[in-house]
């Protein structure tokens, strides 16, 4: 079994934690592994530190109490836009029809900031990516391989023992555990028995 994909998970986690040296109310990032082979098209960005700083916004706006998104999630508003700015983040002067202002870039000033950040994360999705590409002759990689998506499935809600739920490709849950950071519980998808569950 490849150990990239924890190592993935970890260079994600140390990135998140070099974000929040400058902006220590950014919340910590509960499941780092659950960003590894899943691109958000509101995103608009497949994994990278960009994609990272993005997300980052979304958790400054979720610890400030602040509605960043409309349309489940898919259109990034100006509330957005205003702490993507403050995260070094460039945007285009008029927002995208669907998704607003999700299509941000780094901004020269976090380039220059992020720099060793950025060169350990892209060097360890360059290990991941050829890891799990290496066997495509012999493996079966699911319709999101056929279509050419790098979007890795659909998503659908996984809850926890609280109520609290989020959205998630199967697989991902799959690879490893998402413990929700309200009760520690891991999340599960509701017609699925939870592990250990009497049969």
């Amino acid at each position: 079994m490849s150990t990239t994909p924890p190592v993935l998970a970890a260079e994600l986690a140390l990135a998140w934690a070099d974000i929040q040296r400058y902006h220590p109310e950014l919340p910590d990032l509960a499941a780092p592994e659950s960003l590894i082979g899943e691109s958000s098209s509101a995103c608009g960005h497949e994994l990278s530190f960009e994609r990272l700083l993005h997300e980052a916004v979304h958790g400054i706006a979720a610890a400030r109490g602040v509605r960043d998104t409309s349309r489940a999630g898919r259109y990034h508003n100006r509330r957005f836009l205003a702490i993507a700015e403050e995260l070094g983040l460039d945007h285009p002067e008029e927002p995208h029809p669907s998704s607003g202002f999700s299509l941000v870039t780094l901004s020269s000033e976090a380039k220059r900031r992020y720099r060793p950040t950025i060169d350990r994360l892209q060097r360890a999705v360059k290990a991941h990516t050829a890891a799990t590409s290496s066997d495509t002759a012999r493996s079966f990689r699911g319709p999101a391989a056929r279509h050419g998506s790098s979007g890795g499935g659909v998503r659908v809600k996984a809850v926890c023992d609280c109520g609290r739920n989020v959205r998630v490709v199967p697989s991902v849950l799959a690879q490893a555990p998402i413990v929700c950071g309200g009760c520690g519980k891991p999340f599960r998808i509701p017609d699925q028995e939870p592990v250990g569950a009497a049969s």
